[in-house]
């Protein structure tokens, strides 16, 4: 497909995307994904401007910005921050987290997604400020261990492993491997109760086959591809009221941002969930298959 078309694609979509999306995260064709993993599309989405921080369900805050997505959970005994971002965007986290009437210094628990620079580059200054104990899947600190920002090295404080359990102060987070994205991706799932309800939340790591992401041949990651598939399979099996996601447009967070306070917790989007994962199934399947055709 030429990349004008795409172009004209993404900005058809764009549009009506307010209509089209509303607040859940619908079923998005092909052809309106690639153009948004084109680099136009992408160059679109990654501004970078500070969102305000805003209650999602229960005690789990969003606290990152336009793009990337780091998210606050509360608890009495301290919180858990998941996702550091950038270096850069640490001050933004800060304030929104203070914004909301929480202590940044609070922080005791730092978490992440996945081993890129725009999610966890951020880490060890978190930890410096607030002390937080830095924990990560075995399988990203490789990479993790490279991200030196200043030359600072990455802190690591708990190797966590596929179903290991991080809790504090009554709330427990359960780190699920959704490899792929990277060979330690990491997406977390936990309860949040709220309205005297208890709801299930899962937190996914990046899912998308996105960029010039090699799926066959790939000599630095051999099973990518197959990781992929895990992922999406694994995905559906686990139950979920509420999802989010690395990026701010993986769960759709500005229509849903938009949508608090008009009606149901726009957060709870069961159907959501399930469209993501298909969403993003289909362009890794689209340039698998692409790939495929060419190495033969």
């Amino acid at each position: 497909m030429r990349t004008g078309t795409l172009i004209l694609l993404f900005l058809l979509a764009a549009a009506g995307t307010s209509q089209l999306l509303g607040q859940g995260m619908k079923p998005l064709s092909l052809e309106f994904m690639l153009a948004r993993d084109s680099p136009e599309g992408r160059a679109q989405r990654t501004e970078e401007k500070q969102f305000p921080a805003h209650k999602v369900i229960g005690n789990i805050y969003s606290v990152g910005e336009d793009t990337h997505a780091s998210f606050l959970i509360t608890t009495p005994q301290g919180h858990i921050l998941i996702n550091s971002n950038y270096e850069r965007n640490v001050p933004w986290i800060r304030e929104s987290v203070e914004k909301l009437g929480f202590k940044f210094s609070d922080i005791k628990i730092l978490l992440g997604s996945h081993a890129h620079a725009d999610h966890m580059e951020g880490d060890a200054l978190v930890k410096q400020l607030t002390g937080a104990q830095v924990m990560a899947l075995d399988l990203d600190v490789p990479a993790l261990e490279k991200m030196r920002p200043g030359g600072k090295p990455h802190p690591i404080d708990r190797v966590l492993h596929d179903k290991d359990q991080v809790t504090l102060g009554g709330t427990t987070l359960t780190a699920r491997l959704t490899p792929g994205h990277t060979e330690g991706c990491t997406s977390w799932t936990t309860k949040a109760p709220e309205g005297g309800r208890t709801y299930d939340v899962v937190i996914m790591g990046c899912i998308g086959a996105n960029g010039r992401i090699v799926l066959v041949n790939n000599a630095a990651y051999p099973k990518i591809a197959e990781d992929f598939q895990l992922t999406y399979d694994l995905l559906r099996t686990l139950p979920a009221d509420v999802f989010m996601g690395s990026h701010a447009d993986h769960y759709n967070m500005v229509e849903k941002y938009n949508a608090l306070g008009k009606g149901p917790n726009p957060y709870i989007d069961p159907e959501g969930y399930k469209n993501s994962i298909n969403n993003y199934e289909q362009v890794f399947k689209f340039k698998l298959e692409q790939q495929r055709k060419a190495a033969k």
